[in-house]
């Protein structure tokens, strides 16, 4: 429910903070004294259009803050936990709005979307006034307000899951049947893509070994005609007396003539060296020429490379494709061939399975229609005897269910509900909005919520001006019925009626102070003493006598 209420700088309001309790409570006061401006600044915090108009006079903005206390399994608490807004045991509705016509939203200190405030405001709190008479007009609202009367919500939630299935299934089975039509206009180009294909047989990363392989035999070609050139300095062919295998020799003739005679160790070192190179320069000729075996290439292998590589990429690109996704296109169109020739048979499978679900949602619909029609008639009663004392004794409320076309069933079942009302005897019943006029309406929509009391996840309901028009018995039954909704929902009034007024178990004075510089609205919240006064000026106007008094105790008094 409301708890509390904290308005700063909203037109004529400079500070104001209320506090709510259980049961009914009404706003009274002269007209003009500001109490729509009360539900101007509560709208604000509900998510309203924010407007710099309600800014008062030189105020840089406007805060309005609204405090509901919900038990910690209510729907509001676990909308705010899937959007990670942290629940508590009171959630905080707080709106501002600043001169530039820009606003802020926040739930518990947070800041959040205006979207989001009007979702969770609209499972605290309900508002009864015009806007509430215009959607009670709604067929979807009037659904709504039929099954939260009646209608069982596992049952509900059943069709609703079956209606899902059956769309699921003829999804499937759209699917099923575009495909097969698209597998039928492309068949002659499948297979043949498909032969194509397999005969060329691409592997995985084939494209990638190739081109490695092919880039190793290139190399190859170029380490061999290195390695021929190192052995043709090292060991020429066409003159075998040219080359440094010669050169050492020759070398090493022409120092033994005289290292016998010579009788220093220099020459016979040299000698030694000279050997030592000629045995490192016939180490070299053997690995070179090892070297040289290794490395001759393969010209039929590096072709047959070179011709499976481009036979790749040149499929590639035919199919717009890289080569490494030639496996993963072939198995594509060998599943869309696949489905050609098992579509017909999937297809059927698919109907079979959609046409199942399809009964499924009828039966559960059908048991939903039954459940409304007991459920129409039924209100339809209880309405009908709230209507009398409401002044509606010539009016006949009927809530009809019929069944609606086939391209119009929902997961909320197959069914029309309407709320049809005749205002005199023998008047053919129409809708709400063209038989009824606005002060019936109100009246109505009260028998409604009376009848629906407790029903509604929402744990405050406001009425704005609901007695409109109305006097005497008759504002005394809309009295009664509100303080009958308010024994199981919070319930505040916006009342110029002193018998809805002598109901309150709260009674709130809006009235206007004119001071030296600018008007402001109070809000005060009246004693036993102060509350027979309002009554009876309620009931006298300007000028209270002792009779409005007295009338004004016995209202408070009760029947």
């Amino acid at each position: 429910m409301l708890t509390a209420l904290s308005i700063r700088d909203v037109v004529l309001i400079d500070r104001l903070d209320l506090g709510f309790e259980p049961g009914l409570a009404v706003f009274t006061g002269e007209t003009g004294a500001g109490k729509s401006i009360l539900l101007d600044a509560l709208g604000l915090a509900l998510g309203a259009r924010a407007d710099a108009g309600l800014i008062r006079a030189e105020a840089p903005q406007a805060v309005v803050t609204a405090s509901f206390t919900v038990a910690p399994t209510h729907q509001a608490q676990t909308l705010l936990d899937q959007h990670g807004i942290e629940p508590g045991e009171d959630i905080l509705l707080r709106r501002i709005v600043t001169r530039d016509g820009k606003s802020r939203a926040l739930i518990n200190d947070q800041p959040v979307g205006a979207a989001l405030l009007r979702r969770v405001a609209d499972l605290l709190i309900e508002i009864q006034g015009q806007h509430a008479q215009i959607g009670l007009s709604d067929p979807a609202t009037q659904r709504a307000m039929l099954d939260d009367y009646g209608v069982d919500h596992a049952l509900r939630a059943t069709v609703a899951s079956l209606h899902n299935s059956w769309q699921a299934a003829e999804a499937a089975r759209a699917d099923a049947a575009a495909a097969l039509a698209e597998a039928q206009r492309d068949e002659d180009f499948l297979r043949h893509a498909v032969d194509e294909l397999t005969t060329l047989a691409p592997r995985p990363d084939e494209e990638d070994n190739l081109a490695a392989a092919r880039q190793h035999l290139q190399g190859a070609e170029r380490r061999a005609e290195a390695i021929g050139t190192a052995l043709s300095e090292l060991a020429p062919r066409e003159r075998r007396s040219t080359g440094p295998a010669a050169t050492l020799r020759a070398a090493a003739r022409a120092l033994a003539r005289i290292a016998e005679a010579d009788q220093g160790p220099v020459i016979g070192q040299a000698l030694a060296a000279i050997e030592r190179a000629e045995e490192a320069l016939a180490e070299a000729e053997t690995l070179l020429s090892r070297a040289a075996t290794e490395a001759e290439s393969d010209p039929n292998r590096l072709e047959a490379i070179e011709e499976r590589l481009f036979a790749l990429r040149a499929m590639a690109r035919k199919h717009g494709v890289t080569a490494i996704e030639l496996p993963t296109l072939l198995a594509q169109f060998a599943a869309r061939l696949a489905t050609l020739d098992a579509g017909t048979a999937a297809l059927h499978q698919c109907e079979a399975a959609a046409r199942a679900a399809r009964a499924d949602y009828l039966t559960a619909a059908a048991a939903l229609s039954e459940a409304r029609t007991r459920a129409a008639a039924k209100l339809s009663r209880a309405v009908g005897a709230e209507l009398p004392p409401l002044k509606l004794d010539r009016a006949r409320f009927i809530a009809t269910c019929t069944t609606l076309p086939e391209p119009q069933w929902s997961a909320r079942g197959a069914d029309a509900v309407r709320f049809l009302i005749a205002t005199n005897p023998g008047d053919t019943p129409g809708p709400l909005d063209r038989v009824a006029s606005g002060g019936e309406l109100s009246r109505l929509l009260l028998a409604l919520n009376v009848v629906l009391a407790g029903e509604s996840p929402v744990g405050t309901m406001i009425f704005d001006e609901v007695d409109s028009g109305i006097g005497g018995a008759t504002a005394a039954a809309v009295g009664e019925r509100l303080a009958r909704i308010a024994t199981t929902t919070q319930v505040l009034v916006v009342t110029h009626s002193p018998q809805v007024a002598a109901r309150a178990a709260t009674h709130f004075q809006v009235a206007k102070s004119s001071g030296r510089t600018r008007a402001q609205t109070l809000v005060t919240r009246l004693d036993p003493a102060a509350r027979r006064e309002e009554i009876a000026r309620m009931l006298a106007g300007e000028t209270i006598t002792e009779a409005a008094r007295n009338a004004a105790t016995s209202l408070l008094a009760g029947p």
